[in-house]
């Protein structure tokens, strides 16, 4: 798109844009589509998710959540604990049992719970989770809880999340009674 759109016309184009497309686009992505900055992009998703359009930011950019992709079959909150380092490897355990990480959480002493949407479901995508939080020199949630963290996995079938857990509970990752 060349020209600059009208900022009601820009956020009507963004849901579009999201609504069609089956992987997240970065602000960047849409920015380039609508000719303005990535900081106008940012302002326009905070008005959209103010007006209440189901659009999350994971961290591979943002995603327009349409009720057949939020109702995924499956789905379990563990609780984990293990290093930075092992990141990797806990992501890659799930994610090869064909579930997705839904997402992470942490209980912050000062925030109160903190969720973060992740959505991934391969081992591409942790790759680039990963290269992103080294890229940006971000630390992982789970550094403000001493390694104590939840995911949530979904899966469309029930069979995938218990061979998830058992790969953590191999592994050592997870926080049992």
């Amino acid at each position: 798109m060349s020209k600059k759109l009208t900022g009601d016309h820009r956020r009507q184009h963004v849901i579009e844009w999201l609504e069609q497309s089956d992987q997240p686009l970065t602000g960047s992505d849409l920015a380039k589509k609508a000719n303005v900055s990535r900081q106008v992009i940012v302002q326009d998703i905070t008005l959209l998710k103010a007006q209440n359009h189901p659009i999350i930011a994971t961290s591979n950019g943002y995603l327009y959540m349409s009720s057949h992709q939020e109702n995924q079959g499956f789905e379990k909150v563990i609780a984990c604990k293990h290093t930075s380092e092992e990141t990797k490897e806990e992501l890659y355990a799930i994610v090869d049992c064909g579930a997705m990480v839904k997402d992470v959480m942490i209980e912050h002493p000062v925030y109160g719970d903190l969720k973060a949407s992740l959505i991934l479901s391969d081992r591409a995508e942790v790759d680039q989770f990963v290269e992103r939080i080294e890229a940006e020199n971000a630390p992982y949630l789970l550094k403000l809880t001493g390694g104590i963290h939840n995911h949530t996995i979904v899966a469309n079938e029930q069979w995938k999340l218990d061979k998830a857990y058992q790969a953590l509970h191999e592994k050592g990752f997870l926080v049992e009674n």
